[in-house]
């Protein structure tokens, strides 16, 4: 009689137990390991006090858990748990009382958690990148932007250098930084991390050539004459691209099985909301420095409707709908309710979406002070975009999985 971990992942796993327990084979079977294990310390996952599973002592009102862990999303079936495992309650119930105290972890292999706060800012750079460029070729096609001036050259150089800070952070994340050459040199074409690389070059020399001929004509080295015919070129085959930038990482996340909360189908959307969401406060802050009326009143408007989608997606999407599995719903409840909740609460939802949302509002009854506010508000939801980013990469990374 043998079985294998967590069958309903798909990943034909090739080690097999024979006669394996339950509870062993159940990482979450327990709420809590030890201080210490029986020969070893246990490495917490957060500075200062921290619990045996690295988390920090859950306050009073955390300690009650109401996981949404129906195997349903959207009234279709993602994952059907196998019989091996426990269910989210414990191994064992005495009455109607849990009683997960009784199983104790002896030892077990303390992995590092792999990707660190890198990982969010480049989520918050990429989107910021893509962001600005999709926005132009938006306004381009519903004849929203004006073309006179420094602002199109200087926005499409900060769509460069925002795609340069995402490489950068990328290859900072690397175990082995020095190696990153061997993505592009001897790719494995199967993973995302390779074909997002080719997705980030190409991009890049999109971006990068629609910013030089916006600088030639901003320095007045070159006539807009010809540029009125490249510019739809440029921006509008450049589109998918730029979508493809936002979207990559989403199955990249997809490719990272046992990480639940990272398969949910709606993310690919959710990272186009936070790019178009990005690029419009990114290019509130720019146009503080490089006033244009109508570019304004298009870039407001762009960031109220990305700021209410993105909270309709999150709240009513991300984490409203029950989740695929036990795994999944203990990382979302985590970042709402657990050691991420103030990243969550106050930084995304306060910080980063209400507050903006205040301040354009202020912004149009007092006159002549649009400009000022409308970039705090920018500033203020890429702050928020970080922390919620922060949260949504670190929480499934710190659920046990082994």
């Amino acid at each position: 009689d043998v079985t294998v971990r967590k069958p309903e992942q798909g990943t034909a796993p090739k080690l097999f137990y024979i006669e394996g327990n339950d509870v062993v084979m159940h990482p979450t079977a327990t709420e809590r390991t030890p201080d210490s294990f029986m020969w070893a310390d246990v490495i917490p996952l957060h500075a200062g006090k921290a619990g045996g599973n690295g988390h920090h002592a859950a306050p009073p009102a955390t300690k009650a858990r109401n996981l949404n862990m129906s195997a349903k999303l959207a009234d279709t079936a993602i994952k059907s748990p196998q019989t091996q495992g426990q269910p989210w309650q414990g191994p064992i119930q005495l009455g109607s009382k849990m009683a997960d105290h009784m199983v104790q972890v002896g030892y077990n292999a303390q992995h590092k958690v792999p990707w660190h706060w890198p990982v969010p800012a480049y989520l918050v750079t990429k989107g910021i990148a893509a962001g600005l460029f999709l926005l132009f070729g938006l306004g381009l096609l519903l004849d929203k932007v004006s073309w006179a001036g420094w602002l199109p050259a200087v926005t499409a150089i900060a769509s460069v250098v925002f795609v340069g800070l995402t490489t950068g952070l990328l290859v900072l994340d690397l175990e082995k930084p020095e190696r990153f050459i061997y993505i592009l040199l001897r790719p494995q074409w199967r993973s995302w991390l390779a074909r997002g690389a080719v997705v980030l070059i190409s991009f890049s020399t999109v971006a990068g050539v629609w910013a030089l001929l916006e600088l030639l004509i901003a320095l007045g080295v070159m006539g807009d004459g010809a540029m009125s015919t490249l510019r739809p070129i440029f921006l509008y085959a450049g589109a998918p691209v730029a979508i493809m930038v936002a979207v990559y990482t989403a199955f990249l996340f997809a490719q990272a099985e046992g990480r639940d909360l990272w398969q949910s189908p709606l993310l690919p959307i959710h990272l186009i909301v936070q790019a178009l969401m990005a690029g419009a406060a990114a290019l509130l802050i720019i146009l503080l420095f490089v006033p244009d009326e109508a570019m304004s009143s298009y870039a407001v408007t762009a960031l109220v409707i990305g700021l209410i989608v993105d909270l309709f997606v999150t709240f009513l999407g991300e984490f409203g709908m029950p989740h695929a599995s036990e795994v999944a719903a203990r990382a979302a409840h985590d970042i709402s309710h657990g050691h991420y909740r103030n990243h969550f609460w106050f930084g995304s939802f306060g910080i980063g979406h209400l507050l903006p949302l205040a301040l354009l509002l202020l912004g149009t009854l007092l006159s002549g002070a649009m400009a000022p506010l409308a970039a705090v508000a920018g500033l203020l939801t890429i702050a928020g975009l970080y922390l919620y980013e922060y949260a949504f990469v670190m929480a499934p990374q710190e659920i046990q999985n082994s």
